[in-house]
């Protein structure tokens, strides 16, 4: 199923029975249709669901979602259309002639609470001490529709024992009301199918693959099923009991480090618009829980831009130069990318970048770097991630993710973790007095903020890489509207920028790795972008016939859509509009800071001077920065 744009795909369902005119009484491709006695002109094929909202009209959904397809399942947006025996869900019926619609007639109100009775028959409800609680799709349609006693019963046993084995994700499937927008999540919307329905009528049930444990699946941690299911039956692996207990022992130093894009949409959490951005007052709030020292991500997310954007000019002269090398490269910050390369394109684990993620890179360094300054024995460090994204937890379990001597990264916290500690120990984020980040990770760029946006990874590398090839300022050469076309919500992006035939002097930073630029002269830099593993599946299928994508050098892959301001791990609703306005908070911040490339970064330039002092890919960065990959496979014994 083709997904573009906003990931979307096209409305595939009409209920039987329902003509097609041959001529519509619109004009232009519209129809006038009657909803609650109201008469509207929309679109021909406009479903009822959207014609209502056009109107203002609200009407309950359950399997609904904006970024999936259309399923129908559930009924509770059923409707009432005049000449039809029949109640229909409004969801999946495409309006292509004139009619008349109820949308709260006695009918369909009855229709719907006998609907949440049902679903409430079957759900194992245990709301006081749910996750979802206050936030549970079905809860709030039981208290709209006034549902307050089992009519048709209800079930005080769990039917289903919980799958914790993950560490991204947890299923509980006692909570599961049969949506399936986790299915359509999985099998559509990023191609991966580790999720499906399992058997016929009242033994109906989401499974795994001979109902394996997820751990032991292809999942790839990328949690955005749990961004989507309406109840508890899936949620992420929460830490923050050991993370509380940590910051209670006073033998422990427990430091934090915080992306991008939690701070653009934790205010959701309490209640501020999408696209808040709460940085300041998040570091604040942070050290009042008990952290002892509170850091930037966005510091090693331009470390990352420094080693990957290495790694890809060594990369394109071993190519130009030397004719070995595999290209093009692909980026290795996003956890969920990674994992799904490794279970489908074991072959093409050469093309990705050996460099870890910012996350991984900053915990490399906290266990020996500011060990050292500090003079704190890392053993007695408790180095916690603030991250938009579950499978950043699967990133730090992960056994190679062990080069200073420990586990670099201890725990992975997601937005909605960090913000229900927060309200734990009675704060209020939007009332906190703004702060800085703490010395000496305190100060990052702009290009290692965007990184939380599609896009944002591949715009900030051509901020340094053109630079340093070129020798002129990025801002001589490129326009705002040259970089525009590697921004935005398409699903996969291409830009090629001619480097043209002058060329500067090779940086101080890299001269030991390249003698001259000369090799480049009149080169074509192409790069392309892709988000959610549907449209890097694409990109991959394309690369294997030998088509347009592999004459790229270099490609920006995000598991999640959006990027990582839509990751698995953020305040949930998400949709194309909130992903939006959180991407605008983060641009907005990049514009604001006076530091704007990872490469002009002054505590970057730092850190290599006086520890990683060979530079660049050299052998103390390459044993803490960079790591390698395991051929999965799409098949587990």
């Amino acid at each position: 199923m083709e997904n573009k744009g906003d990931l979307r795909a096209p409305v595939s369902q009409v209920p039987h029975n329902v003509p097609i005119p041959e001529d519509t009484s619109g004009i232009g491709g519209t129809v006038t249709v009657e909803i609650n006695e109201k008469k509207i002109s929309v679109p021909l094929g406009t479903t009822i669901l959207d014609a209502c909202k056009k109107v203002g009209i609200s009407i309950p959904t359950l399997c609904h979602h904006e970024d999936l397809c259309i399923a129908g399942v559930c009924r509770i947006c059923v409707v009432e259309v005049e000449g039809m025996r029949t109640l229909q869900a409004s969801c999946s019926f495409p309006i292509t002639s004139p009619l008349k619609i109820k949308t709260s007639s006695p009918m369909v109100r009855k229709a719907r609470r006998h609907i949440i009775d049902l679903l409430l028959s079957e759900h194992y409800g245990e709301c006081y001490s749910c996750i979802r609680n206050g936030n549970c799709e079905l809860q709030n349609l039981a208290r709209e529709y006034g549902v307050d006693t089992y009519n048709f019963g209800h079930i005080d046993k769990p039917r289903y024992d919980i799958d914790n084995s993950s560490y991204s994700v947890v299923r509980d499937m006692s909570k599961c009301i049969l949506c399936k927008r986790c299915v359509r999540t999985c099998i559509d919307l990023q191609e991966v199918g580790v999720l499906e329905a399992i058997d016929r009528g009242d033994k109906t049930h989401i499974g795994t693959f001979l109902e394996k444990p997820l751990a032991d699946v292809i999942c790839i941690n990328c949690g955005q099923c749990i961004n989507r299911c309406p109840t508890a039956a899936l949620r992420a692996n929460d830490p923050s009991d050991a993370i509380w207990q940590a910051i209670d022992d006073p033998t422990k130093h427990v430091v934090i480090q915080t992306a991008p894009s939690p701070r653009a949409a934790i205010g959701e959490e309490f209640g501020l618009p999408a696209g808040t951005s709460m940085t300041r007052e998040l570091n604040t709030a942070l050290r009042r829980i008990g952290f002892d020292k509170v850091f930037d991500t966005n510091f090693t997310a331009d470390l990352t831009i420094i080693e990957e954007g290495t790694e890809l000019i060594l990369r394109l002269y071993n190519a130009l130069v030397k004719r070995k090398t595999a290209l093009p490269q692909f980026t290795s910050c996003s956890p969920g990318w990674v994992k799904f390369i490794e279970h489908y394109y074991p072959e093409y684990l050469d093309n990705l970048s050996s460099a870890k993620s910012p996350q991984q890179m900053f915990g490399a360094l906290i266990k020996t770097f500011y060990a050292q300054q500090a003079g704190i024995d890392p053993a007695n460090i408790v180095s916690v991630a603030l991250m938009p994204c579950s499978a950043k937890k699967f990133e730090c379990n992960r056994p190679e993710m062990n080069s200073s001597g420990y586990k670099d990264v201890d725990y992975g916290l997601t937005t909605r973790e960090m913000a229900r500690m927060i309200k734990e120990a009675g704060i209020n984020l939007p009332e906190m007095p703004k702060s800085d980040f703490d010395s000496p990770f305190g100060e990052a760029s702009g290009a290692g903020l965007i990184f939380g946006a599609t896009g944002g990874v591949m715009e900030a590398a051509l901020r340094s890489v053109v630079e340093f090839v070129t020798g002129n300022k990025t801002e001589d050469i490129f326009e705002r509207a040259n970089i525009i076309p590697l921004r935005g919500f398409e699903g996969i992006k291409y830009m090629e920028i001619p480097i043209g035939d002058k060329v500067g002097e090779v940086p101080a930073l890299i001269k030991h790795l390249i003698p001259d630029w000369n090799w480049l002269k009149g080169a074509t830099l192409k790069v392309a972008v892709a988000h959610g593993t549907a449209n890097a599946k694409k990109i991959m299928e394309d690369i294997k016939a030998g088509g347009k994508f592999s004459e790229c050098h270099f490609i920006e892959f995000m598991a999640c859509p959006g990027g990582c301001l839509g990751g698995g791990g953020q305040p949930i609703p998400t949709t194309p509009e909130i992903r939006k306005k959180r991407a605008e908070a983060i641009y907005a911040e990049d514009e604001s800071l006076e530091i704007r490339k990872s490469h002009e970064n002054p505590n970057v330039i730092r850190i290599y001077k006086e520890f990683l002092t060979e530079g660049p890919c050299g052998h103390l960065s390459h044993k803490l920065l960079h790591t390698h990959y395991v051929k999965r496979g799409r098949y587990i014994a």
